[in-house]
């Protein structure tokens, strides 16, 4: 366990102190904000200080993601002050964390899941539009091969140009500049934001499948130490961490990140987790998708849940009181998925799209 550190109020009271590790965007903010408010409901003797910092995802701003080439962007700072202790745990979108921790590291909690979809934010003047509707060779901002891809396919009469920075910054570049008619968003980070009105339309599966984890809120832990792995365990969301297993299985197992477009869609219904897994070149013309399912019957979930071993990580993620058998049906399913794209001709079409990427 790190250094314990503790707080004397005025009345003699010594208070646990837990620092929350950060990036400093306002929409990291307000994430790590949700988070500790929750905890703090928990565990109203706790002292939860806040510390934000810049990452090297954060200082790039001239490049594409999938062009840096750097597995841990958004990461890697906040990891190295959870190592030297100067962090308790971290708060992070559980889509900028790699299928593969560094050792000593787990994410000992998965919340709730807000839209995992992506949103059209039109220009202000194509207010009403849609994508279908938006002029031949109108340009659309995204930094996403996935997105690019898919919408590519979807909407070849529309053209895709790359842009950078945090939300305020590509609402910015959208509102005072004429270069874009509109951008593609994660739909949870505009709502998180309180800027839900900016949505004109919301992508379903059908136009564009979301990235693996979007959505979703991770807090990553010391692996050893036990007590803070506990104490978020009550933050995980069993339908979401189950979700979230699948997609970061297959992810994993077609060895995708950032420089390659995969896409996913889950669902959980009647005990069976379904989960859509697609590859796609980068201008979406080859692509391949297929849908496989696997129950999760509650009886193994109340059964199991005290029995969970926090030592067992699935693609980084340590669950405690979510059902152990669940969770290896889900990551089965996500590794069964990769192997059936995999066997269809999947590496293929990635290897060319991370070489014609690497080529830009």
């Amino acid at each position: 366990m790190s250094e314990k550190t503790h707080l004397q109020d005025g009345d003699g009271k010594v208070s646990r102190v837990i620092r929350v590790g950060t990036r400093k965007s306002q929409l990291a903010r307000i994430q790590t904000d949700s988070v500790v408010e929750k905890l703090k409901e928990l565990h109203p003797d706790v002292h939860f200080e806040i510390v934000a910092m810049s990452t090297t995802g954060d200082k790039i701003l001239d490049t594409a993601l999938s062009k840096i080439g750097e597995k841990s962007l958004f990461t890697k700072e906040l990891e190295s002050a959870l190592e030297k202790n100067e962090v308790d745990l971290v708060v992070h979108s559980l889509k900028d964390l790699p299928t593969v921790l560094p050792v000593g590291f787990t994410i000992g909690a998965v919340l709730k899941r807000e839209n995992p979809h992506d949103a059209v934010v039109l220009h202000p003047k194509h207010k009403g539009k849609r994508l279908d509707s938006l002029a031949s060779k109108s340009v659309i901002g995204t930094s996403s091969l996935r997105r690019a891809a898919q919408l590519k396919k979807r909407f070849p009469h529309l053209e895709f140009k790359d842009i950078r920075g945090n939300l305020n910054t590509r609402l910015k570049k959208l509102d005072e500049k004429d270069d874009f008619s509109a951008i593609i968003l994660a739909a949870a980070g505009l709502r998180r934001m309180g800027w839900e009105n900016r949505i004109s339309q919301i992508l379903g599966p059908e136009d564009c499948m979301y990235a693996v984890g979007q959505g979703a809120l991770a807090v990553e832990v010391r692996a050893r130490d036990r007590d803070i792995l506990e104490m978020v365990s009550v933050l995980n969301d069993s339908d979401t961490v189950l979700r979230c297993i699948a997609e970061r299985a297959f992810l994993k197992h077609l060895e995708g990140g950032c420089s390659v477009p995969v896409a996913v869609y889950t669902e959980v219904k009647d005990s069976q987790v379904y989960l859509t897994g697609a590859v796609y070149s980068l201008d979406g013309s080859d692509s391949l998708k297929e849908t496989m399912q696997t129950s999760i019957s509650s009886d193994d979930q109340t059964e199991e849940q005290e029995k969970v071993d926090e030592k067992v990580q699935r693609v980084g993620i340590t669950a405690l009181k979510v059902s152990g058998t669940a969770q290896d049906a889900t990551l089965k399913l996500g590794v069964d998925l990769g192997n059936l794209l995999l066997s269809k001709g999947a590496k293929e079409i990635l290897t060319v799209a991370r070489q014609l990427n690497d080529a830009r």
